[in-house]
């Protein structure tokens, strides 16, 4: 197997821990990518793990050879990512939020035996309320703060993409844009720099022939994008498949150094005024996790919002003594 000589870890492996629904979907979106030949499964009920691992290791004969088992914490130690998905799941009718006191606690017991293994890989953290989690997994763990990073609005932004493409009737891949902030209800769309395919969005629309004040289109897919995870959870009691095609393309980019440009939640550091907390924002995503933040441009309006969703994740953090 391929090995990193400095800390003699493995890149081709990979560990998760939890799995629930959202667990078991990146194993087996993971799975299928190709990118690991070794995937550890960790999860608080040990026969849980034993039977996702036996379940999607059976369809390894039409992917790539990986070895997949159930483990624990003691296998971590050399995987070249570890991602975090355990905790509890978001209810109807609960925000991201509402989860804070219950996977805050979760964490309490994961990070600790994680630092235990004196693990020096990329930690990437999925559960919800995801940017809370990603501060308290860089407190607790020890780690540098670019080993750190969560999901944050990769999945936000590939459903606004998508719902632009719809609306203008064009490949959602061809749709450059952002969502900004909080993984949750203060989330951003980074308006001022979106593009398709380089074309600003009101020319794209003048060329498609919209309305030029296509104003309250552009809220509707917002408040849309927004309540995508609400709609899922109400008719299908939980998401999964998005949020595991995100962490599949995460891993991508750092397994193979892509160094592409990810909205993924890490800890701000001055920028935009903001520090002491993380967020989503775009940033360069490679090897060693998070390279630097993107400096997107952005107006007035969404740098306040900006803070606002900040300051609403600070006090969240506050009134947890995290």
């Amino acid at each position: 197997m391929e090995k990193n000589c400095l800390n003699c870890t493995n890149v081709r492996k990979v560990a998760i821990i939890g799995c629930g629904f959202v667990g078991a979907a990146c194993a087996f979106s993971i799975m299928q990518s190709g990118l690991f030949s070794e995937m550890v499964l960790i999860d608080s009920d040990r026969a849980r793990a034993e039977g996702e691992a036996l379940d999607i290791s059976h369809g390894v004969p039409f992917a790539k050879p990986i070895k997949i088992f159930a483990g624990s914490y003691d296998d971590i130690k050399n995987a070249s990512i570890v991602i975090i998905t355990a905790g509890a799941s978001q209810k109807e009718g609960e925000t991201r939020l509402d989860l804070v006191k219950k996977n805050i606690s979760i964490f309490k017991s994961i990070i600790p035996e994680i630092k235990k293994r004196q693990y020096d890989g990329i930690i990437l953290v999925v559960s919800n309320p995801v940017d809370i989690l990603t501060t308290v997994t860089l407190k607790l763990s020890g780690l540098q703060k670019n080993k750190i990073l969560g999901s944050g609005t990769v999945l936000d932004s590939a459903r606004l993409k998508y719902e632009l493409g719809e609306y203008l009737n064009v490949d959602p891949r061809s749709v450059h844009s952002f969502i900004i902030g909080e993984h949750g209800d203060s989330e951003i769309v980074a308006w001022s720099g979106v593009n398709i395919s380089g074309v600003s969005l009101d020319k794209f629309c003048e060329m498609r022939g919209y309305c030029l004040d296509h104003t309250e289109a552009m809220k509707q897919i917002a408040e849309n994008v927004k309540n995508s995870a609400y709609e899922i959870i109400t008719k299908k009691r939980a998401t999964y498949y998005g949020i595991a095609m995100s962490v599949k393309r995460i891993c991508e980019a750092i397994i193979r150094d892509e160094k592409s440009i990810l909205p993924v939640s890490s800890m701000m550091n001055g920028e935009y005024g903001l520090e002491g907390v993380s967020l989503s924002m775009p940033a360069i995503v490679g090897k060693d996790g998070v390279e630097t933040l993107v400096p997107i441009e952005l107006s007035e309006e969404e740098i306040k919002l900006l803070q606002q969703s900040a300051e609403i994740l600070k006090d969240v953090l506050k009134e947890n003594e995290v």
